[in-house]
């Protein structure tokens, strides 16, 4: 019998206070969808970071003749057979080098087409302006510095370009991105968090008979508040359905469908529908908790039961 008038007055309530109960629904569920694409982003920016970090290289750029004439590293002259030999010993000595791969300039005058054939440039540049070059995978990215320290300024060298330097670029875009997403998500649920607390409060000044009256037969504070925290409870978790149904959807026609990134853009390695699935448990406890509390600790101040 008592389940049964709960359930009742939760349906009352709702129906009662329908316009602002939607738009409880509609924060609840803009502000969770904008959490889990945030957790999303965080998950996508390390998987990132783990896949393109482990292809990154260290290039050393030996001096041609053409760079003897115009850069101050390479004054000495281009590069002869002895420094490349010493570099290449030098480095198969340091335990941070994990593999080394010689790229000849007619190596780079290739690439270089492949990558640029139509630029203006490409037309103008001959092999012998190309540079040969080490191409060094650490065993940790990180430690570039060290390559760096050991071989710029030698004789030969033109420079040390570190891949991971670009990709650093990158990663910071996308990182403050995804802050941005956080802060718009946590205006997002102060405005739930506030319109539940409304909604809450006008339901019960609504009820306030009935609760007078359950006041005076003896009833329990927690039974006179089961009915408004369940309200919004109900209404958080709608909310966090459709929140839960917007990265499903979002996550199908952006990367899968639709826009195919997926396909589009084969050299991003997009996070899997299991880091989606993973995130879909904690946004439902999310919104569910949320309303449930905010009822709770309004209607103690309010009711004073």
């Amino acid at each position: 019998m008592r389940a049964q008038f709960v359930l009742s007055e939760i349906g009352v309530g709702l129906r009662r206070n329908l316009t602002m109960t939607f738009a409880v629904i509609v924060s609840v569920a803009l502000s969770l969808a904008l959490f889990g694409g945030s957790l999303l982003m965080s998950d996508q920016v390390s998987t990132m970071k783990g896949y393109w970090y482990d292809k990154v290289n260290v290039s050393i750029f030996l001096c041609n003749k053409s760079d003897a004439q115009s850069d101050v590293n390479c004054a000495k002259g281009a590069v002869t057979e002895d420094q490349k030999k010493q570099i290449l010993s030098d480095l198969h000595k340091m335990p941070i080098v994990e593999k080394v791969a010689y790229e000849s300039q007619d190596q780079a005058y290739k690439h270089y087409k492949e990558q640029f054939g139509n630029s203006p440039l490409a037309s103008s540049l001959t092999p012998d302006q190309m540079q040969e070059s080490y191409r060094i995978k650490l065993k940790d990215p990180q430690k570039y510095q060290v390559i760096a320290t050991a071989f710029n300024g030698r004789d030969g060298v033109q420079s040390v370009q570190d891949q991971k330097g670009i990709l650093d670029n990158l990663f910071q875009l996308l990182n403050l991105m995804n802050r941005a997403a956080l802060g718009v998500m946590a205006l997002m649920l102060l405005v739930a968090l506030l319109l539940i607390v409304n909604t809450v409060r006008v339901s019960a000044f609504s009820r306030r008979r009935e609760t007078g009256i359950m006041r005076l037969v003896g009833a329990s504070g927690f039974y006179i508040q089961a009915p408004f925290i369940m309200e919004a409870a109900v209404a958080g978790l709608i909310g966090g359905g459709l929140a839960c149904l917007f990265l499903v959807v979002g996550r199908y026609f952006t990367i899968d469908h639709g826009m195919a990134l997926s396909t589009k853009l084969t050299l991003i390695n997009f996070v899997g529908w299991d880091a989606v699935l993973t995130k879909l448990p904690l946004i439902l406890a999310t919104s569910v908790l949320m309303p449930s509390l905010a009822a709770f600790f309004a209607l103690r101040k309010y009711l004073k039961v």
